[in-house]
């Protein structure tokens, strides 16, 4: 048996809330194993520093909740790249802790679609060029909170959860074409999301620790490298499915410290 080195030589890619966290991490390695990315953001400041990091590359800015700016989005990523193999929906904004009784419509429709329509969306514009071609990845990002749910969680979790399950019905829909779709679902990530979470007290990192059996959170680099793999050709008979790097917190079912137990 041969075994086909592990590399995106010649895959051109999209990734989607590409200025920081696990977006810019998957953009770096994405870059690192030899594909052309391109990136895309609601906000452009963040572009230069990833663009340090890898080079000069397509950016767009857009918002993944507007139906227009997903068109033109992967539109101009593919014609700059002359194509498109990978696409990562890593778009995505956190909830606001706040008990369900109290939330505002508004919020919560707000989290639902930019992170659930804001995915659908890409996946449909990407999905028309990757069904004609026959061949192509999608990568979404779910989370853990879309399969262990929080109180006062009750937008970000669902969307999650319904990042899962479009997920599935694309994989099964579009997979006849050459086209696979899977998604990750991230613990807790050592992201500026979770560090504005701490900021305003809604976070306790050592709870968190405590409760993952690899005992700290993760990183956006651990989230990106299952993500490159995903995309990858070494995963080519997978799709429909959710990977979670999450450090063991899904599986765990105790209640309390791991370390207890």
């Amino acid at each position: 048996m041969t075994v086909m080195p592990f590399t995106l030589a010649g895959k051109r890619a999209l990734v989607t809330g590409a200025a920081s966290g696990i977006g810019a991490a998957t953009v770096e390695v994405l870059a690192s194993l030899g594909a052309r990315v391109a990136l895309a953001d609601i906000r452009a400041d963040g572009f230069a520093a990833v663009q340090a990091a890898v080079g000069t590359c397509p950016t767009f800015t857009g918002d993944v909740a507007v139906e227009a700016d997903c068109e033109r989005m992967v539109a101009e990523a593919a014609s700059a790249l002359g194509g498109l193999e990978i696409v990562v929906n890593s778009a995505g904004i956190v909830d606001e802790v706040k008990p369900a009784l109290d939330r505002d419509m508004g919020p919560w429709q707000r989290i639902l679609d930019v992170n659930l329509r804001g995915t659908y969306q890409i996946c449909r514009a990407s999905g028309r060029i990757m069904v004609a071609q026959k061949s192509g990845s999608i990568i979404n990002i779910a989370s853990v909170n879309g399969e262990r749910a929080w109180p006062r969680r009750t937008a970000y979790g669902p969307s999650k959860a319904a990042i899962r399950a479009l997920t599935r019905s694309l994989s099964g829909e579009w997979g006849p074409h050459g086209v696979r779709i899977n998604a990750v679902a991230p613990g807790y990530i050592a992201t500026p999301m979770i560090a504005g979470l701490v900021e305003a007290g809604k976070v306790d990192v050592a709870r968190l620790e405590s409760r993952t059996p690899l005992i700290r959170l993760g990183t956006p680099a651990e989230v990106a490298q299952a993500i490159a793999f995903l995309a990858s050709d070494w995963a080519s008979f997978i799709t429909g499915e959710t990977l979670f790097v999450d450090g063991g917190w899904e599986a765990f079912g105790g209640a309390g410290d791991v370390r207890t137990f």
